[in-house]
Order: C-alpha cells, then structure tokens, then sequence
C-alpha cells in the first residue's frame, strides 16, 4: 500500500508545515484501516502566520472591484462542479456518510459559489431622497476586514462554502479552521479557491484541534468577524469572548427538531419524511428530525410503517451506492449516542427498534449503530429535550393541533420542524405559531435551499442567518452617505 497524502496548511498562498512539527492521521469513520489523510496539527504560531497573511491582503482584496471578486468565485464554482465526484468520494471517505449525500454536500457548495458570484454585481445598497434640496443619499457595504471560520465535520464543504462566498465577496480576507474529523474537504476547497485565482492570503486554513486553536482564532485583535458552527455550548463560549471587544459574531448551533404528523397526513408521504430527516446522514445533522409526534388516531399505523423501514435500511461504508446509511464520525460520538440509548430506556420509553451497536464483520471497522426508534417519548424526558446527533428518533402523540405546537415549541432550541397535513387552515397554523427559522409542509426537517437563509431561533443562534442574501449582513457594514451640491450648509431636522 502506498504512504498515505501528507497534507499542509496554507499559508499566505504557500502550503506549509505546522511551526508545532506535529501532524496527526484523518481515519474513515467507516472503515479505520483506511488513513485519508495526514494533517497538520497546528498552534497559536500558525493561526498567527495566517491571520498576519490575511490582514496583509485585505488591504488590496477589499479594493477589487465586486464585480471581479465575483468572476474569481464564478471561476471557483466552475472547478467545484468539474471536480464533483473527486471531491465527493474523498468526502465520503472522512465523514462518513453515504456518497449520495456527499454529492449533495459538494452540490451545496457549487450553488452557494455561483449565488454569491452574482452578488458582485449587486451588492444593493439604498437611494433615498434627501429631507434638504440639492442633496444625495445612499447606503454602501463595506467590509470588516479578517474573518475567522471554525467550521464543523457534518458538513465539511457546504458549512464553509457558506460561510466563505459571502465574505469573500463583500471582500473581507479568511481564516478557516476546519472540524479535527474533516479536514481533507476543506483543503480541497481552498486548493481550488487558489488555483482558480483568489489572491494570496485572502483564504488561509489552519488544521488541529478546537481546543489548541480557538483561542487564537477568536481572540486576535486583527480578527473583525468570528462564525461557527457547532454546539450550543462553545457557540456560548464564543459569544462571550467576542462581545469583549465588540466583534461580529455569527453562530449556528443545536436543535431538536420535531415533524408534526396530523389525522389527515399522507402517511406514506410522512413515513418517508421521518425516515430521511431522522436517519440520513445517520442523525448527525443540526436539522435532523429527532421527534415525531403523531396524531393519536394515526400513531399506531405510522408508528408500524415507519419501524418496518427503518430495520429495512442497509448500513455501511458511504461508497457502497447500495448504502443508505452510514456509521458515526467517531467512537466517541457513537459512545454518545448509545449513552442517550440507555437513557432513554432508563426514562421509560419503549425501544422498539434497533439501540445496539453494529458488530461483525465491516462493521467492526467502524462506528457504526442501528437505526433507533423509541415509542412513547414523553415531555419531561431528556431524549425529547437534548441533542443527540445520531440516528435515534423518538415519537410522542397529541391529541389535537394547538397541543402539537405547544410539544413542538418545548425545546430551548428552534432551528427546524415540519408538519404533514392535507389541510392548508393547519398547515399556516403551524408555520405561524410554531417558533424556529426553518419550516416545512409536508416534507422532513432537513432540506434547506441555499437561497434562502438559514438558521434558528433560541439557542440555535444568535439572530444572524446563514446563505442567501441576508448572509452579506454578517460580512459587510452599513455605511449612510451623503452628499452635499447645495453650496451651502445645511442643516437637517433644523433648517427645514
């Protein structure tokens, strides 16, 4: 076998080694045999290095003309979907999930590139008429300077590209510190940025551990906007030590996401829905439908159909296209979940599908679980209040609509949910009252669209929102102008 890839940081538009000496091994969750990759494990010193580089370059990135910034990006989306499968197969082989949903990922990342190319011919700011004669009015974006990106391993090239094509095109410079588990995606990314001509030290990445660089990632004067994506409690973390000085800070972070299911649902269409938004991507999503509550006349029936499907998934490595679900990204998560397994069987709530772990064979390769599905999942339990980011899904029942919302807001977190009904009246009822950012009519949790913005409510985030439009809020700075032909001075709310 050959040596597996050496792969460096970049630097300043070099690829280098980490100043610590140390690297560190990037296995396949799905088979560990198999070494992806090995990584720099990188400090304070190269997260330095690289916000140095990126503060040197925003000095003339911030002058190209949007338009061109846009035609570099455009170029980068180009590349992107011409190296799709490459991208996706390598994908697969760090994150584990299935190569249909890596093509999605990869996917995502070439929508948000071509969405934000074409930003650098808006850029839409306001004019408005003047209160005074002979006077111009106008609003611009200006952007803040270097940002830093820490990024999570569920989504390893759509989480940066989101976070990236709108920064780069209100034309700030880039830091990126990509998840310890997925490296390799976020090299590629900027290997790519780089060859398709983004300048020197406009995008820098840095691999290691959270816990040896996020401290420098956040806290260096330099750095104007910190955005993350992760777990509630370091995106808290995070807020604090940004409000210190007063830095942008954009966070997306948890969820417990619920799918409505009503008497008038099409069940086969609802069964469907929760077994996607519950099990793809095996669960590790922030969007992932953890709860299902039914309507009390149709628990039953949906509850039988749903179990026969889910112990009818075939779990395994990602490449295998026959594959529907892949393993956990690592012992550790898969430790947690099987925790929250126990848990929820201590609580009271009926297993009814799945809740070991998968052994034998391939599978002892890897991290890998069975499709779990609890019954009877009640309020007060922690199954139905906390994360769990696996494949385990709990079902409740209501007795009728209003119920349903008031179970579906009973979460400290809002990001996603979703109802399956045949009635418009309930359907806008639920949209209207149930409190997150995301909703769907009939359709799972997951699924969002990159030209609309994304994000939560509560402890999922701090207010801002991700891809479409809005994202450019997050990496620009209103400016008012004001101009003055008048030849003389005049005096708003005074002389008029």
């Amino acid at each position: 076998m050959s040596s597996p890839k050496v792969f460096k940081n970049l630097i300043n538009g070099e690829w280098v080694d980490s100043k610590s000496g140390q690297t560190y091994e990037n296995r396949n969750p799905a088979d560990t045999n198999d070494v992806v990759g090995i990584f720099q494990k990188s400090n304070a010193d190269d997260v330095k290095d690289a916000i140095d580089a990126a503060s040197e370059a925003y000095k003339k990135w911030r002058l190209v003309p949007a338009p061109k910034r846009g035609e570099i990006i455009y170029r980068i989306g180009a590349r992107l979907t011409q190296d799709k499968e490459a991208l996706s197969q390598m994908m697969t082989r760090e994150m584990g999930k299935i190569i249909a949903e890596t093509r999605g990922d990869t996917q995502e990342a070439i929508d948000m590139t071509f969405y934000m190319a074409g930003e650098g011919r808006r850029l839409f700011g306001m004019t408005t008429p003047s209160e005074m004669p002979n006077k111009f009015n106008m609003t611009i974006r200006q952007p803040l300077g270097v940002c830093s990106f820490i990024t999570p391993w569920n989504f390893p090239m759509a989480i940066p590209s989101w976070k990236s094509m709108p920064a780069l095109i209100c034309g700030n410079t880039i830091v990126i510190k990509p998840a310890t588990e997925t490296p390799a995606s976020v090299v590629n990314f900027a290997r790519i940025c780089q060859e398709e001509g983004l300048p020197p030290g406009v995008l820098n990445v840095v691999t290691g551990s959270g816990a040896t660089l996020g401290d420098p990632m956040i806290n260096n004067s330099a750095i104007k906007v910190v955005s993350f994506t992760g777990s509630t409690e370091i995106g808290r973390k995070i807020s604090e030590a940004c409000a210190t000085n007063f830095k942008h800070c954009c966070l997306e972070m948890g969820g417990k996401n619920i799918q409505i299911v009503m008497d008038d649902a099409n069940l086969e269409l609802a069964v469907d829905g929760a077994l996607w938004g519950a099990f793809g991507t095996t669960g590790q999503r922030c969007t992932a439908t953890s709860r299902v509550i039914c309507h009390k006349d149709i628990v039953k029936k949906f509850t039988n159909a749903l179990v026969e499907r889910a112990k009818a998934l075939k779990v395994g490595n990602g490449l295998d296209e026959t594959v529907q679900m892949g393993p956990c990204i690592n012992a550790a998560q898969r430790e947690t979940v099987l925790g929250y397994i126990e848990i929820g069987k201590k609580e009271g709530a009926k297993l009814i599908t799945g809740g070991e772990k998968l052994t034998g064979g391939d599978y002892d390769k890897g991290y890998f679980v069975q499709p779990t599905i609890f019954a009877e999942v009640t309020q007060d339990m922690r199954i139905w209040k906390e994360e769990i980011f696996g494949p385990v899904l709990g079902i409740g029942v209501f007795d009728n609509l209003d119920q349903a919302i008031e179970m579906a807001n009973d979460t400290p977190y809002g990001l996603s949910a979703s109802i399956f009904t045949q009635d418009v009246n309930k359907a806008y009822t639920a949209m209207r009252d149930v409190y997150t950012g995301i909703f769907y009519v009939n359709a799972p949790t997951i699924g969002a669209e990159t030209h609309l913005p994304f994000g939560g409510t509560k402890e999922t985030g701090n207010g801002h929102r991700e891809a479409s439009a809005v994202a450019l809020d997050v990496f620009s700075e209103w400016k008012s102008c004001y101009v003055d032909f008048s030849g003389s001075l005049q005096r708003p709310q005074i002389d008029n």
